[in-house]
C-alpha cells in the first residue's frame, strides 16, 4: 500500500507517530518500537505494557518521501556516508519513537499546549529557544515527576536503531546524541545502546534543593536555534574527524549540515515526516536498514 499513515498511540492520546509506507513495503504494530530494557526501567515487552492501538488511521494517495529524489543516494552520499569517523544522531522521533518533552508534558497534565510547541520547533516556525522556554514554563516539571515519568514510560526504541548502531561500532565508527531534549531522559537511551554518557550533547534541567523545577541551563548549545550545529561543530573539532554524518528528522537537525559541522544529513521519516526538511536533505531513510544495508 503507498500512502501516508498515521497512527496515535492509545491510551497516550498526544502521542503521534507518522510512518510513510512505500508500494509492497508494511510494519506490524509489533514492530514500530521496543521498549528500553535498562535496569533502571520496568523490563517488559510493548505489547504487554504498553500497547500500541491503532485508534486513527489516515491514508493519502502519495508518499510524500518516496516521491523525492535524494530517497536514493548518490554516488557521493554513499561514499560519504561509508567513510564516516562519527555519526551523530538525533533522539527524539528519530532513535526513539517519542517525542520526550511531549511525553513528560503529557504526564504532567500539559501535553496538547507543549505539543503544539513541539511541532513549531520541529518545522522552525519559531526559534528552538523560544519553543523550549515556552513549553517548559507549561510543564515546570519536578524532579519527581522527571523520574515518575521515566519509570512508567520508559523511552521506545525505533525499529532498527539498535542494529544500526552496533554496526556502526563495529566498523569503530563514533556514535554521538545531539538532542534538543533533556540528559537526564536521554542517559538511560544512551546507557541502552552502549553510547557512553560523555557523547550525549543535550539540554539540562535544573532544581531546586526540594526538586522543584527552577529552569534550564542556557549555555547548554542545543537550548538555542543553530545549537545542534554549533555542538557538532565542536564534536568535530575536539575529535578532529574527517568525515561526520548527522541523522534526525527535523529542521535544528537539518541545520548540523553547514562548513566545519556535519558533511552529510540523512533525513529519517520513519517516525515523523517534515517535508521541508524532507526536500533538503542529502538521503531521505524510511527505515534504519537503509543505512545498515550501505554500510560494508
Amino acid at each position: 500500500m503507498t500512502g501516508l499513515i498515521s497512527a496515535r498511540a492509545s491510551p497516550r492520546h498526544s502521542l503521534s507517530v507518522t510512518q510513510t509506507i512505500v508500494a509492497n513495503h508494511s510494519m506490524q504494530a509489533s514492530q514500530l518500537g521496543t521498549k528500553c530494557t535498562n535496569p533502571s526501567f520496568l523490563s517488559a515487552k510493548l505489547c504487554k505494557t504498553r500497547p500500541l492501538v491503532i485508534a486513527a488511521m489516515e491514508v493519502s494517495k502519495e508518499a510524500p518521501s518516496a516521491g523525492f529524489a535524494n530517497r536514493q543516494p548518490s554516488k557521493g552520499v554513499l561514499e560519504t556516508w561509508r567513510s564516516a569517523d562519527a555519526v551523530c544522531f538525533d533522539v527524539d522521533s528519530t532513535v526513539c519513537l517519542d517525542e520526550g518533552i511531549d511525553e513528560l508534558a503529557d504526564f504532567c497534565g500539559a501535553g496538547k499546549a507543549v505539543a503544539e510547541w513541539t511541532a513549531k520547533a520541529m518545522t522552525g516556525t519559531v526559534p528552538f529557544e523560544k519553543a523550549l522556554a515556552a513549553r517548559l514554563s507549561l510543564i515546570k516539571p519536578s524532579l519527581s515527576q522527571v523520574e515518575d515519568c521515566l519509570l512508567k514510560r520508559p523511552p521506545r526504541f525505533s525499529p532498527g536503531i539498535a542494529d544500526l548502531i552496533k554496526k556502526l561500532k563495529a566498523n569503530n565508527i563514533d556514535v554521538f546524541l545531539v538532542s534538543g531534549g533533556f540528559r537526564q531522559m536521554i542517559k538511560p537511551v544512551a546507557s541502552e545502546l552502549g553510547i557512553p554518557p560523555e557523547n550525549i550533547i543535550a539540554n539540562q534541567l535544573l532544581f531546586g534543593t526540594s526538586g522543584e523545577y527552577a529552569g534550564f541551563d542556557p549555555t547548554e548549545p542545543t537550548s538555542r536555534s543553530g545549537g545542534k550545529a554549533l555542538a557538532v561543530q565542536q564534536i568535530r573539532q575536539n575529535h578532529g574527524y574527517k568525515t561526520l554524518v548527522m541523522i534526525g528528522d527535523g529542521a535544528t537537525d537539518l541545520e548540523a549540515r553547514q562548513p566545519g559541522g556535519a558533511d552529510l544529513f540523512i533525513c529519517y521519516t520513519g517516525v515523523q515526516m517534515r517535508e521541508a526538511v524532507v526536500a533538503k536533505a542529502d538521503w531521505v531513510v524510511i527505515e534504519f536498514q537503509e543505512l545498515i544495508a550501505e554500510l560494508q
